[in-house]
């Protein structure tokens, strides 16, 4: 799997930095630990066809995949945040065997967001989807503000499902329509680009994913 010299989105792209935007240090080995499922799991009935997320083949495992599981999920912000990566179209990409391809799914908090989620963590821990490894999923804010209590117990049994969460705020740039940049991506989101990027070089392939 090809993997890029140097992950783009450090502090050290940051001009001038402040004392809130020095550079940190390596996620902890605790950041790229599961505390799902880590794999498919027996037992768990796959949804209907209806409710599962179409598939297309691609030629190799040769990068990370963002699999935004229903419309407007911001898989292609994710693509244009991490270079070398890509936008699956709300599809799972299934290349040949032997080697899985890591994936994350991307998803809204909303409500339909949430509920899209834990369909496709279902889809793919029922073992229908062959040939992917799932290394977690990215929630993104549909609006400022904390959550309401619903919707944050809801995340937190979607997120139950799958190997990691992360978390990405509210960004009102983005909604505006400006490119996400560094200059305009909060601290939060480096963390998270830190930790699925030491997860994308830490050979990601090597995820069990049942063929």
């Amino acid at each position: 799997m090809t993997q890029p010299s140097q992950n783009p989105w450090t502090r050290q792209q940051q001009p001038d930095p402040g004392p809130q935007q020095l550079q940190q240090g390596p996620p902890q080995q605790s950041d790229l630990t599961p505390r799902g499922p880590a794999t498919p799991q027996h037992g768990v009935p796959a949804p209907a066809e209806d409710q599962r997320l179409p598939k297309f083949a691609i030629p190799a495992a040769d990068t990370l995949w963002w699999v935004g599981v229903h419309g407007g999920a911001g898989e292609t912000t994710m693509s244009q945040l991490l270079p070398g990566t890509r936008a699956a179209g709300h599809r799972w990409p299934i290349p040949p065997p032997p080697v899985p391809t890591p994936v994350v799914l991307v998803a809204r908090t909303h409500g339909s967001g949430l509920r899209a989620a834990q369909r496709a963590a279902i889809e793919w821990a029922s073992g229908v989807v062959q040939g992917v490894a799932v290394l977690g999923l990215v929630l993104i804010a549909d609006a400022p503000g904390r959550l309401p209590r619903v919707l944050d117990d809801f995340a937190d049994i979607v997120g139950g499902g799958v190997p990691r969460v992360w978390d990405i705020p509210w960004i009102e740039e983005w909604r505006r329509g400006e490119d996400p940049t560094p200059d305009n991506t909060p601290d939060e989101v480096f963390e998270v680009l830190e930790s699925i990027y030491a997860l994308r070089a830490s050979n990601p392939a090597g995820y069990p994913a049942p063929y």
